[in-house]
């Protein structure tokens, strides 16, 4: 008993410790393209335009609904009003709930070993670093986490609740993104192969247990997870016909996994990114430690060595299903870092094992402290990845979790931005053109939310004059040019235009994509006046010195 007060409370201690490391200075990165389309998605349903999913782009409609909270919370009602906290705090709540979860597994699991996985889990770099990004990987995670922890307290003592709870967490997972089919397939086959050697070993255990699930509690258990999903795809019985898209999607998501070149990446992407990983003149970035204790437990559990008092068809699942999730995510050729979560907590928990099993197998007491040191030297390695990741290299390149990010150059450009559109007198607001081929100037619209005469677009139109500030790709500089000097305009009422940016007169959008700004002399002028020293100012300043 005291024992399983000790762990709880450690487990507790974790998930504080996940919350120190997630929480603080949200803002200090800047928007990523996907965050702020994230972010912009819901705007329309924070100030009562509603929502309505597309099958196409965006993902499942979980994050909108639950970004709801923290702005009502915060008594937020319009997109001027959000912060990057309003939005981030969501990723960031099922971050910290993912640790909070181990406590499911506590029996089967073994307690040292979830004590172990819930530390890993919070320290994690890559888990840490994305459950501070507004999508919807983390949220993802922690869903099917929760559908395997009460899928086997089910097994533990099967009453309605557990069934219903582990139905909700299915739902969910489906309502929040449509790689959930890929967990789905995962633990189907990860379940299959678990009653296939209880069989192959004449034993009963989690495999018969689930064989004498009652009828009622599986369709309980079903019911319960298609009214979630129904719920949030029909936007809460609004638009009935999302949840028939929700179906029609994977069209659309199987074709982008085959034919997608942008994001297309070798079969060990993610093992590399994991093992070791290093950019430039930048640190070396690895969670090797994970990966290597992943192997170790899982090994045990395949040859029932070194083991704790645990559920074996638990582990058993837990193995096959992550190895299912490495396999299946390597052989899509498409691939972002963010996806890797899903089985990087499956390595986290059999990590935790794998830590118990090597202290275990130590003969005597100096080689388990030599263990132990060893495992506490590789997480503080991991917490100083965790802080150069998300407070020296947030948004660099050299941070391998940073992927197709914005740089630091966004906020100079904002900031340029808001000197002459905030303080031009009489034009608090004054007309603000971006014109971007592709439309490729995301995150700007986030950091432009509180601006109401900004014009996007994707090419310079003929047809229409120009603002007094421009944001334009390079690309159409030539273009610009030969608006600027329109024959057609009367000399004496052309507009000259000076450049925004000091030398080379543009600044870094993301890498390999640039941005140059272009102002109208006129308001360049009288910002400078502005913002000039005052002559009297400057002699008495003389005088005194």
């Amino acid at each position: 008993m005291r024992s399983s007060v000790k762990c709880c409370v450690l487990i507790l201690a974790a998930t504080i410790i996940a919350v120190a490391l997630r929480l603080p200075r949200p803002a200090r990165r800047p928007m990523h393209g996907d965050e702020a389309v994230h972010a912009d998605k819901f705007a329309d349903l924070l100030e009562g335009r509603g929502y309505e999913y597309d099958p196409n782009e965006y993902h499942g409609p979980t994050l909108n609904y639950f970004t709801l909270v923290p702005a009502w919370l915060s008594s937020v009602g319009t997109y001027a009003e959000m912060t990057e906290f309003t939005v981030r705090i969501v990723p960031v709540f099922f971050g910290v709930l993912l640790v909070l979860l181990s406590l499911l597994l506590l029996d089967g699991l073994g307690r040292w070993a979830c004590v172990g996985a819930a530390v890993l889990t919070a320290i994690s770099p890559a888990m840490v670093f994305y459950s501070r990004y507004y999508i919807q990987e983390m949220l993802l995670v922690c869903f099917a986490f929760g559908a395997i922890g009460f899928g086997y307290r089910y097994t533990q003592r099967k009453t309605i609740i557990r069934a219903i709870l582990t139905g909700v967490c299915f739902g969910l997972m489906h309502a929040t993104k449509e790689t959930c089919i890929i967990a789905f397939g995962a633990m189907l086959a990860a379940f299959w192969i678990v009653v296939f050697l209880r069989q192959r070993e004449h034993a009963g255990g989690f495999a018969d247990d689930i064989r004498r699930v009652k009828l009622s509690h599986f369709i309980a258990t079903v019911v319960a997870g298609a009214i979630v999903s129904a719920l949030f795809y029909s936007s809460f019985l609004r638009n009935p016909g999302g949840v028939l898209d929700s179906l029609r999607t994977y069209t659309t998501y199987f074709d982008r996994a085959g034919n997608n070149h942008i994001h297309e990446h070798s079969w060990y992407y993610y093992l590399k990114m994991l093992i070791y990983s290093r950019y430039g003149n930048g640190p070396v970035w690895s969670e090797g430690i994970i990966v290597l204790l992943a192997v170790v437990g899982g090994t045990a559990v395949l040859m029932r060595k070194g083991l704790p008092k645990i559920d074996i068809d638990l582990l058993r699942f837990i193995v096959f299903y992550t190895l299912g999730m490495v396999v299946l995510y390597s052989v899509i050729r498409y691939k972002t870092p963010w996806c890797m979560l899903g089985f990087l907590h499956g390595m986290i928990l059999l990590a935790g094992l794998g830590a118990v099993v090597l202290v275990r197998l130590a003969p005597h007491v100096l080689p388990r402290l030599i263990i132990m040191c060893l495992l506490l030297g590789g997480s503080a390695h991991l917490l100083w990845q965790v802080y150069a990741g998300n407070y020296i290299y947030a948004s660099d390149s050299r941070n391998p979790y940073v992927y197709a990010h914005p740089t630091a150059e966004v906020f100079e450009i904002v900031s340029r931005v808001e000197e002459y559109a905030r303080g031009h007198e009489g034009d608090p607001n004054m007309a603000i053109d971006v014109i971007c081929p592709g439309d490729d100037y995301w995150p700007l619209p986030w950091y432009f939310r509180s601006y109401s005469t900004v014009r996007w677009a994707n090419r310079v139109r003929g047809e229409t004059g120009l603002s007094s500030l421009i944001l334009a790709s390079p690309s159409v500089e030539a273009d610009l040019t030969e608006k600027f000097y329109d024959e057609s305009i009367p000399f004496e009422q052309r507009q000259m235009y000076l450049y925004l940016f000091d030398k080379p007169y543009y600044l870094w959008l993301r890498p390999q994509v640039r941005l140059l700004g272009f102002v109208r002399k006129d308001i360049w002028e009288a910002r400078q006046a502005a913002t000039a020293p005052d002559p009297n100012e400057l002699i008495r300043k003389a005088s005194e010195k």
